[in-house]
């Protein structure tokens, strides 16, 4: 009798385990190719991958921002402040959050971050992580940290204390 029910546990355990590998590689996917939309700065395809009820946190405390406010944002630095985006040594890893109120199936993507603005500034190279949540094939949140003082240091700005 125990042998008849570890067989068909054991189908199921090993086709959720697949089916979890499989979610995992699509996220991870979704998450290159946003990637790449972004250094294409093609706004329009970022938008695409975007839930409906996006939200984006990060990188300084209280901010946030939506869908909407997302894609405006990058079309204005596409048409007025980005010459180009690139992610240098870029590295993604997939897990899932079992419990808690941020559960679910996330990405995290690692990069050095290099960006030229039209202005002739820079080039400004950051270390960001952004950490996605998915679902249903689109981004649903994301928390974005970089060190934005070091980003203003390497275009020229002073800190000054009193």
């Amino acid at each position: 009798m125990i042998k008849v029910l570890l067989i068909p546990m054991s189908a199921l355990l090993m086709m959720s385990c697949t089916m979890q590998g499989n979610d995992q590689k699509k996220n991870l996917e979704l998450i290159d190719n946003y990637v790449k939309a972004v250094e294409n700065m093609d706004y329009e395809a970022m938008g695409n991958y975007l839930d409906e009820n996006y939200m984006g946190v990060g990188p300084s405390v209280g901010d946030s921002i939506n869908k909407v406010q997302a894609i405006e944002n990058w079309k204005d630095y596409v048409d007025n402040l980005y010459a180009n985006i690139k992610y240098n040594r870029s590295r993604s890893i997939s897990t899932t959050v079992t419990e808690g109120e941020n559960q679910g199936n996330w990405v995290s993507n690692w990069a050095e971050v290099t960006i030229n603005y039209k202005d002739g500034r820079g080039p400004v190279t950051i270390m960001a992580n952004t950490t996605y949540r998915i679902e249903n094939g689109k981004i649903t949140k994301s928390y974005t940290f970089y060190n934005e003082a070091d980003a203003l240091r390497q275009l020229g700005y002073s800190f000054i204390l009193e």
